[in-house]
């Protein structure tokens, strides 16, 4: 099976989105001072600060980076699948 279930891409859209937050924490960080007290002016008082918080976690969450995500995850499960049927056979009579 090459596909991944909702569940699974969901679950492995929100590991990636973690894992992007605590690379960005810096740059999000900056961002967060720059928009604390603000209201409608973060816009662009901030924007600067945004563009750097987006470029940041699209290196993580970015179209090419999920698909790198999707394939280890396969790789990873179809290993565990292998091992099990694997321990199975060698335990059959």
């Amino acid at each position: 099976m090459n596909s991944l279930s909702r569940r699974e891409e969901d679950t492995l859209l929100k590991a990636t989105k973690a894992r992007a937050m605590r690379e960005c924490e810096e740059v999000l960080q900056q961002f967060a001072a720059c928009a604390s007290g603000r209201t409608i002016s973060v816009a662009w008082a901030c924007k600067d600060s945004l563009k750097l918080v987006q470029d940041c976690m699209v290196q993580y969450t970015g179209p090419e980076p999920m698909e790198e995500v999707r394939k280890e995850y396969l790789r990873l499960r179809r290993e565990q699948q292998m091992q099990a049927s694997n321990s199975q056979n060698i335990s059959s009579p």
